[in-house]
Order: structure tokens, then C-alpha cells, then sequence
């Protein structure tokens, strides 16, 4: 665990460090910036936060190459090129969306590239973490992963719409799958347990944390497309290498460690994201709009409208994907007669929280409403 704290508090730091430096670095660029009627702030911001972020990431696996607890994760190249690889493809894919501002069918064609790059590293869904439930042709394992990378990255796109929401649910998610994933290694192996999912959890958490600071409200600077889609990519990367580890007596000690979670705990990473997401498709689809076409009807733009003050809109989004995640780690371990009031006594306090300007404003009404009678 000394290893994984160590990774977490480098990238940490180096994001931190970082953000600062390429925030005056991208002033130059947001001179001639237009304000979309969609964005939550007034003036232009400098979006390139996320080359720190990449920054960090890779500082991280390289520090790591040079742990000997890491050593078994370097075995193989391929995947750690692959992924090296997929970043570069991001960081030109992610600038010249921000500079250019790409149509998004150019996009989705990077997107395209980026989980064919990860796939052809040897980095594929093999197996699914319900019996022994195995995908045996190689053509259904390219597609199912790079479909599984590209819906991450659209994702997290998808919640990047108030300051710290995107960086702050992806720290959530990454905590919560680097504990799965350290418990998961622990259990199969007692002597070497370093994992390539929890060292891309690690680095990912201490990424998103350092940069935090400067992006939570009032930010002033924004991650941009090659934030969100490296945060994506490592989410995804992360899972599938879980994933595609689980075969034969693998399956069998995966299925009864305590910590054993099935195929949902990659879904509640991305949970509130990927709802954004599905809702944003039906809404424009019915609209006869493109899918990729920006909007202000995500969920966090509901909250807003309920009167929410964006920091608190993006505490609340903070509890629920906390309460999502911790329901299916914490199902491992306390008994179903204690967790199910308990969850539901959470669900409701964040229900009570999360609606109570409604709530208030139809009482006050009603209240007023009376007081005339």
C-alpha cells in the first residue's frame, strides 16, 4: 500500500505544480475566446488544465517503473506503450478540439482511434466477472473495449459542465475501483499483489486531487477535452484490465473474495455521467439533432435551475456518486439486514438535500396561498 500512497501523493504534487504553469501558459490563447450561452462563467478561461493532468498521470507510471513492487506490472510493454500511446493521441485530439473547436464526427473518429490503440496493445475485455462468461473472438473483444473507452470518454465530456464536477466524480471513481482493484490482487495473489488497474487508479486519483484546488468554484482553469477524455481513457483502461484478467481458476478465486463486486462497480464509476450521457442522446435524438450537439439540460444544469448555487450542486453530485459507489463496495462486507436502512436512510437525507429548494418553495406557496384565504 506504501508504494500506491506514494504514486498517489507524486501525482498529486505534480498536478498541482503543474496547473498553475499551464494556466499562464494558455492566457495567450483565450484572447479572442467567445462565452457560449451554455457555459457557467462570464468571462474566458484558460481549458488546458489537462495537460497537467496527463503530466501527472505519466510522471506517475514512470515513477512506478522505477519501484521494484512494480516490476510484475512492466513485464509486458505492450500495455504501458499502448496507453502511453492512446494519451499522445488524446493530448492532439483533446488540443485541437479546444483550439479548433472539431466537428463531432472528427472527434468520434479520435475517440475511434484511441480504444483501437488500447485494444491493439493486448488491453481487450476476455472475460466478464459473472461465472466464467468468457468472449472468445477477438473481433467481439476489440469492438466491446473500444466501445466500452469511447462511451467513458463521452462520459465524463458529458459531466464537464460546472467547475470541479468532472475531476471531482472521476477522484470518487477512481478511489473506489483502486480499492477493488488492490483487494481484488490481494486476494489472487498474497506475494505479489501490485496491479496495473490500481497503479492507473492511484496516479488518476492523485491527478484529479491536485488539480482540484484550482478548478473547483470559482475555477480558474478548465481541464478541456484532453482532460475529460484522458480521465476517461485511464477510467476504462482500468476496468478492462480487470476484466480481461478474469478467466478459468482466476474466475473462480474472483468470485469468492470478499471484496467481490460484479461487472456494476465499473458502471458506478461512470454511473452519473453515463445517465447524463444516455438522457443528453434521447433528448437531441428526439430533437433530430446530432447527439454530440452541446446543451444546457444536463443534470447538473437542472440543479442549477432548482437554485442550487453551483458549489452546492456540485457537493450534492459529489454525495450521490459516493452513496452509488459505497452501496456496492459496502454490500461486500456488512449484511443485507443492516445495509438496506441504512442505504435507504442515506438515499433519503440525499433526496431531502438534494430537492429541498422544491420542497421549500412549494410550502412557502402554499403557505402564502393559506394565509390569503
Amino acid at each position: 500500500m506504501r508504494s500506491y500512497v506514494l504514486l498517489i501523493a507524486f501525482s498529486f504534487t505534480v498536478s498541482y505544480l503543474l496547473t498553475p504553469m499551464v494556466r499562464s501558459a494558455g492566457a495567450r490563447f483565450i484572447l479572442t475566446q467567445q462565452v457560449r450561452e451554455r457555459d457557467m462563467h462570464s468571462d474566458p478561461v484558460v481549458k488546458f488544465g489537462g495537460l497537467a493532468m496527463i503530466a501527472a498521470i505519466l510522471g506517475g507510471i514512470g515513477l512506478a517503473s522505477q519501484l521494484d513492487f512494480f516490476s510484475g506490472v512492466f513485464s509486458n510493454p505492450n500495455y504501458i506503450l499502448g496507453i502511453i500511446g492512446a494519451l499522445l493521441v488524446v493530448i492532439i485530439l483533446g488540443l485541437a478540439d479546444d483550439l479548433r473547436d472539431l466537428k463531432w464526427y472528427w472527434k468520434f473518429a479520435g475517440q475511434l482511434l484511441i480504444g483501437a490503440i488500447i485494444a491493439q496493445s493486448g488491453i481487450v475485455i476476455k472475460a466478464l466477472p459473472v461465472g466464467t462468461w468468457s468472449i472468445d473472438s477477438w473481433l467481439m473483444q476489440y469492438l466491446v473495449t473500444m466501445g466500452l473507452v469511447v462511451l467513458s470518454m463521452n462520459a465524463i465530456n458529458f459531466s464537464d459542465g460546472l467547475d470541479g464536477l468532472a475531476a471531482g466524480l472521476t477522484a470518487i471513481g477512481a478511489v473506489t475501483f483502486f480499492l477493488y482493484s488492490y483487494v481484488l490482487a490481494t486476494h489472487v495473489s498474497a506475494e505479489d499483489y501490485a496491479n496495473l488497474a490500481a497503479l492507473l487508479c492511484a496516479v488518476l486519483l492523485g491527478a484529479c486531487l491536485g488539480f482540484l484546488p484550482h478548478n473547483f468554484n470559482p475555477a480558474n482553469i478548465f481541464m478541456g477535452e484532453t482532460g475529460v477524455l484522458a480521465l476517461g481513457l485511464v477510467l476504462s483502461v482500468s476496468t478492462v484490465l480487470v476484466t480481461g484478467d478474469v478467466q478459468g481458476l482466476e474466475a473462480h478465486r474472483f468470485r469468492n473474495v470478499p471484496a467481490y463486486m460484479p461487472m456494476a462497480l465499473p458502471l458506478v464509476i461512470i454511473f452519473f455521467p453515463a445517465l447524463d450521457l444516455l438522457l443528453s442522446v434521447v433528448r437531441r435524438l428526439s430533437k433530430r439533432s446530432s447527439p454530440f450537439k452541446p446543451d444546457s439540460l444536463h443534470i447538473h444544469h437542472r440543479m442549477l435551475a432548482q437554485g442550487h448555487s453551483v458549489r452546492k450542486s456540485v457537493l450534492l453530485l459529489y454525495l450521490w456518486a459516493l452513496l452509488v459507489a459505497a452501496g456496492v463496495v459496502l454490500i461486500a462486507f456488512i449484511p443485507l439486514h443492516l445495509m438496506i436502512p441504512l442505504y435507504a436512510l442515506l438515499l433519503v437525507g440525499a433526496g431531502m438535500l438534494t430537492w429541498w429548494p422544491i420542497v421549500s418553495r412549494r410550502y412557502a406557496s402554499l403557505t402564502e396561498r393559506m394565509k390569503r384565504r
